[in-house]
């Protein structure tokens, strides 16, 4: 008679629980929630294979292999919801810090490693995603931080100043 009350300890320790919720702000769970809407390209209510097939066709990145998605569906314990998800990012940003979090974004964009991403991209996908950015408020930021003649962002160095400031050692 031991075995259920052990099986409702573990859920509790290891599932995904409302207790995920404490773990970020009232707005960070807003910006969650609006990337989870933004994934779940068909509005079903959960993140699949096919979600994340569109959401990576709608970065620009057409040939996601199939083993790849899978990766990311199995990494999950079962069905992506929002509290799944937002558990999932919990656990992964756990320990790690800012300047990490934010080239993990980055990387998102920089298909091919390069440590740069394209302005233009950048600048087009700041104005028309989540939280929107202005025209004056992407000039401020390349008058802060100006790409290069190519027309590069370098953002390990962009990472770097947001997390550190501008002096380097």
């Amino acid at each position: 008679m031991e075995a259920a009350p052990r099986r409702a300890r573990k859920k509790a320790e290891g599932g995904a629980s409302s207790n995920v919720f404490s773990m970020f702000d009232q707005s960070q769970i807003q910006e969650f929630k609006e990337a989870f809407t933004i994934m779940d390209q068909n509005r079903d209510g959960f993140i699949d294979k096919e979600d994340l097939r569109d959401t990576f066709a709608a970065l620009g990145r057409i040939n996601v292999k199939n083993e790849e998605l899978e990766a990311m569906v199995k990494e999950a314990p079962g069905p992506i919801n929002f509290t799944v998800f937002l558990t999932m990012f919990g656990e992964k940003l756990k320990g790690t810090d800012p300047e990490e979090t934010i080239l993990h974004a980055f990387k998102v964009f920089d298909t091919e490693g390069k440590g740069f991403v394209k302005a233009d991209f950048i600048k087009e996908k700041l104005m028309t995603q989540a939280d929107r950015f202005s025209e004056e408020e992407v000039k401020q930021m390349f008058a802060a931080f100006p790409p290069d003649v190519c027309g590069n962002l370098d953002y390990r160095n962009l990472c770097y100043v947001i997390t550190h400031g501008e002096e380097k050692d």
